[in-house]
């Protein structure tokens, strides 16, 4: 067969095509155990700096010796000795409980797109059309007193927004910190949910007034949190943004998400 004919063309573009397909299959199965593990690390580090366990390289007062010390053997000795204790908690749409079901292996990403797993919630502005019957929260020992992480997730412009809400458990209302492990927002504008001033004005704030989740964003600044308790500033040029973390922290801590259980810790 003639090099320039074009049954060469076809059958040489047609074979490079196979390899390289073959060879990117199989080197996204090789690598998905470690991208799962990079994943959970990633999120374990965020509930340490949602906790105030550790700093990340954002805040003020890290460096990157403390950062390059966040090894995955350190990350996990926090949940190992008990700093950082997961617990399994039933949803209010769930009549079953959780006891079974192992705190250390439970996904509950999967578990929620499983319909023996999971329920379908009531309408919400939060967009959750699927809740596992059974979700991951974090009790957590700091050296000024104990937290409770909860999972929250709501709808960005771009993207659906994962974070933790970090909350003093001893009255279970008051804000320790927020911070978001997935999203794909604009840089600069709802991205800055990540910018560790923004997230620094969170802390003192509440979730509840009375029994009602009244803590969101606002748009335009907010006062202090002694003296605007509920309301944090918004973000300039991400209106959207700003109302899907509302909307998660409305949803997540309210009746059908983790009120019933921030009720037993309050």
């Amino acid at each position: 067969m003639k090099l320039d004919s074009t049954g060469y063309i076809i059958g040489f573009a047609a074979t490079v095509c196979l390899v390289a397909s073959v060879f990117v299959s199989g080197s996204a199965v090789a690598l998905k155990d470690k991208q799962d593990e990079n994943k959970l690390l990633d999120q374990q580090k965020k509930v340490l700096t949602v906790s105030g366990l550790i700093n990340d390289d954002d805040n003020s007062g890290s460096n990157d010796d403390e950062v390059a010390e966040l090894s995955p053997e350190v990350v996990r000795g926090f949940f190992a000795d008990a700093k950082v204790s997961p617990e399994l908690v039933s949803m209010p749409g769930y009549e079953g409980d959780c006891d079974s079901l192992d705190v250390n292996t439970y996904d509950v990403r999967k578990a929620a797109k499983d319909p023996a797993q999971s329920y379908v919630p009531t309408e919400n502005e939060a967009k959750v059309s699927q809740m596992a019957n059974c979700s991951l929260v974090y009790n957590v020992t700091t050296p000024d007193g104990k937290r409770v992480i909860v999972p929250i997730r709501g709808p960005g412009l771009w993207s659906t927004l994962r974070g933790y809400l970090a909350v003093d458990q001893a009255d279970g209302n008051t804000v320790k910190g927020l911070i978001f492990y997935e999203h794909a927002e604009t840089p600069g504008l709802g991205g800055e949910v990540d910018n560790s001033g923004w997230r620094g004005l969170w802390p003192g704030r509440k979730v509840y007034d009375g029994d009602t989740v009244s803590l969101g964003v606002r748009k335009g600044p907010a006062g202090t949190p002694e003296k605007d308790p509920y309301n944090v500033d918004g973000l300039s040029g991400a209106t959207l943004t700003g109302n899907g973390v509302t909307k998660a922290i409305s949803f997540w801590l309210g009746p059908q998400g983790f009120g019933p259980f921030m009720q037993s810790v309050r």
